[in-house]
């Protein structure tokens, strides 16, 4: 019995998402230049020709995937209360976006280095000028409510230290202490220590923390 035009549409839409999926994964492990469209469409386990098809070329392949991480950070839940309880909201969506996006994240670090791909990235950026703008500026109002002298100061170093924190994960997987991190951010901020751990594999760890290479090896 032939397919409807719906099960047709569903059917391209699965591999769509089968191969950006594999993609991200691929390029996560060996960067953009290491990523053959061979290797990804046989993890995707599609015919290479649907990359052509879907993406038109490997570069739009990575621009879908710039797009997916800007679309996952704009996409962050938010908050509602008192601008503490927004600020603290906001530090821990990015914990864990950074927990459970890490392949995605670490594709797009390594894109982010990359001279041939830093300029798919900026392109990507400008795309989502509209939607990072109004972020920034709804984090710079946060600021300004709860008094800071330099409220577009403080939205930049708050971005640089989240940014900070996901690079490092990325390096160092598990054996970064995720949790730990979060709670040092509320508390530069003055914000009250969470009463509830994120809900993540890894939890405050014993001694000191070790970070290693080999975390995510």
């Amino acid at each position: 019995m032939p397919r409807s035009d719906e099960q047709n549409r569903q059917a391209r839409e699965r591999a769509r998402e089968s191969i950006l999926d594999a993609a991200i994964a691929v390029i996560s492990e060996r960067g953009a230049s290491g990523a053959s469209i061979a290797e990804i469409t046989r993890r995707a386990g599609v015919a290479q020709g649907l990359v052509n098809y879907h993406f038109g070329s490997k570069d739009q392949l990575i621009a879908a995937i710039m797009d997916r991480w800007f679309d996952t950070l704009l996409g962050l839940p938010q908050a509602e209360g008192s601008p503490d309880e927004v600020l603290a909201g906001i530090i821990d969506a990015v914990m864990m976006a950074t927990a459970f996006a890490l392949p995605l994240q670490r594709a797009v670090l390594a894109m982010q280095q990359q001279p041939s791909t830093h300029r798919l990235f900026a392109e990507s950026e400008e795309r989502h000028a509209a939607g990072v703008t109004a972020a920034e500026d709804a984090v710079r109002s946060l600021f300004r409510a709860r008094g800071a002298a330099d409220p577009a100061l403080e939205e930049v170093m708050l971005r640089s230290t989240l940014e900070g924190i996901f690079m490092k994960f990325a390096v160092y997987g598990d054996t970064y202490p995720l949790e730990d991190a979060r709670r040092w951010v509320r508390r530069l901020y003055g914000l009250p220590e969470p009463e509830a751990p994120l809900p993540l594999e890894s939890r405050p760890g014993e001694g000191e923390p070790r970070p290693r290479a080999s975390g995510v090896v």
